[in-house]
């Protein structure tokens, strides 16, 4: 850079533009013929994914997807004081499992490797991105200097952009002067006007100036798909900006108009917090000689009370829900949900039904508020859905035996109770009724895979009848046939049916409520005060661990 200033030195002014580095390129919103929609989702891997990240990177993949266009990541890495590591792997992956079918991933599953975890992940993944490659790429900036450098020379050759020689220290001085003023800071533009003899002299003590961009006063008025007619005259509230640092590295004022552009990116949907600097991109499309794009900002995603989503908050991050045993689909129908662009506000909805559904120019301008405490319910009508297919019902038998393993481990009296046909069972009964499948081995569901240890003294608690009643379940003649019917033929017991033999069976006990029976069945099944009807406690154990059970009471 510091070579092309002393070749424009002794040219003595500004050279005239070389032409465009890459030919013109219309944009269209999606139906112009032989124009393909293509979108980005760029994120600074300065931290993990997190949900406002989501909602973008969501709208972007389903706007691709509704017009059979192409989703593109690119990793804005420029600012390399900033970067978190293991965030750029992270981004890429929750992109993944985003939308995936399987259910959340296990503790042990957030842990693995990136390489084993692509293996069951599916969500909404870019075509093109820095894992995936593409024909446009690289897709990290820090691997694009190249071309920014080659739009600076341009900028630099026709005067649309000139070598800035303050100092940090003297920047910092403005922004405090500014603000021990109440204003807003921004750069008093000291070295827009420097002559060349000034530049020369400054260039031999600081061969490494930062480069501005001339902001023009005529900024173009656009045509935002969400906001409608906007024109910023930024020139007039900022000062030039940086568009290129002293170490290389471009801003992302200039990266992103220069990847967007080179990347034929047809549509930029972001949040409302860029549609001010839009202006400053549009001058820079200009300066260029380059198409811009259209432009889509999306309103911004808030917490209920109108707060802004923070990652200090800690429990934002993709990470923390997958781990925590959400699943994808929840989190993509909540976002979606909370905000505009789809026919109506349902829960339920799954990925390709958003798609179906989804509509531009039915965004509108408020913030979408987010309720997180909804998501259980979110998730219990998606878990519900999974569970409800037979194919979805074997993957999460499968992440249900991990999970089993991983929480009681060494504690299982039974590995009977990791079968599939038993787990496929819990899942059938207890689907609609539990939100996560996590749910299923926390303590009030531990019976359902160790026997509980339960002193006579509780029992006698609740009736001095417990060997009388013991007895009864275990010698009626109806139960037993049930049982036998169920051990020999593995018919499924309706919970109904034996709801009512249990009822007559406390009818026949004097002196004995039938609430009290079925409160002395519970502790002795599950060791209990509250869970599911015990009658579908029976159905999930079986009739031989029932028996068992009950044949403790006895013995104790």
């Amino acid at each position: 850079m510091a070579a092309l200033l002393k070749r424009l030195l002794q040219h003595g002014k500004p050279l005239a533009a070389s032409g465009r580095l890459v030919g013109r390129r219309e944009a269209s919103f999606g139906t112009d013929p032989g124009v393909p929609v293509r979108v980005r989702f760029a994120p600074s891997p300065t931290g993990f994914l997190h949900l406002g990240g989501l909602r973008t990177a969501l709208y972007n993949y389903i706007f691709a997807k509704k017009y059979q266009g192409s989703f593109i990541l690119r990793l804005e890495d420029t600012d390399q004081t900033r970067l978190v590591p293991g965030a750029a792997e992270n981004i890429e992956d929750m992109l993944e499992w985003a939308g995936a079918k399987l259910c959340g991933a296990s503790q042990t599953e957030m842990k693995a490797s990136v390489s084993q975890r692509i293996s069951y992940l599916s969500g909404i993944p870019p075509d093109e991105s820095p894992r995936r490659g593409g024909p446009a790429g690289p897709y990290q900036q820090s691997q694009r200097l190249e071309l920014y450098a080659q739009a600076t020379e341009a900028l630099l050759k026709t005067g649309a952009a000139y070598p800035c020689f303050c100092s940090p220290q003297r920047l910092e001085l403005l922004k405090k002067e500014a603000l021990r003023n109440h204003q807003t800071p921004r750069y008093d533009n000291r070295c827009r006007n420097l002559n060349q003899e000034q530049v020369a002299q400054k260039l031999a003590k600081v061969p490494k100036p930062s480069i501005r961009f001339r902001l023009e006063k005529a900024a173009p008025a656009f045509q935002d798909l969400v906001y409608g007619w906007n024109r910023h005259d930024v020139a007039s509230v900022e000062g030039d900006p940086v568009i290129m640092k002293s170490d290389g590295f471009p801003t992302y004022h200039l990266a992103c108009v220069v990847d967007d552009h080179h990347m034929g990116i047809s549509h930029v949907l972001r949040g409302s917090e860029w549609l001010v600097s839009t202006a400053k991109h549009l001058l820079l499309y200009r300066a260029l000689g380059w198409q811009p794009p259209h432009f889509a900002h999306l309103p911004l995603l808030l917490n209920r009370d109108g707060s802004k989503l923070s990652k200090r908050q800690g429990d934002i991050f993709l990470e923390h829900f997958a781990a925590d045993g959400f699943l994808p689909d929840s989190l993509v129908d909540i976002i979606t949900n909370c905000g505009s662009g789809f026919a109506g506000n349902q829960m339920g909805r799954t990925l390709p039904e958003l798609i179906t559904q989804f509509d531009l120019t039915q965004i509108t301008c408020h913030s979408a508020l987010l309720d997180l405490e909804k998501l259980p319910e979110f998730n219990r009508l998606h878990l519900q859905r999974l569970v409800s297919s037979e194919s979805q019902r074997r993957l999460l038998v499968g992440k249900l035996q991990a999970l089993v393993e991983e929480a009681f481990g060494s504690q299982l009296q039974n590995r009977d109770v990791l079968n599939p046909v038993y787990m496929e069972r819990i899942l059938l009964l207890r689907q609609g009724h539990i939100c996560r499948l996590q749910d299923l081995v926390s303590p009030a569901y531990s019976y359902l895979w160790t026997r509980p240890s339960v002193g006579r003294a509780q029992l006698d608690a609740i009736s001095e009848k417990v060997d009388v009643i013991a007895k009864r379940v275990l010698g009626s003649c109806r139960l037993a046939l049930f049982f036998r019917l169920l051990e020999r033929s593995g018919m499924t017991l309706t919970q109904d049916v034996l709801s009512g033999e249990l009822k007559k069976l406390s009818e026949g006990l004097e002196g004995t409520k039938h609430s009290n029976v079925m409160k002395l069945l519970r502790v002795a099944l599950s060791g209990q005060q509250q869970g599911p009807p015990i009658a579908e406690m029976m159905v999930s154990l079986g009739p031989k661990e029932v028996r068992e059970r009950i044949q403790k009471v006895l013995s104790s």
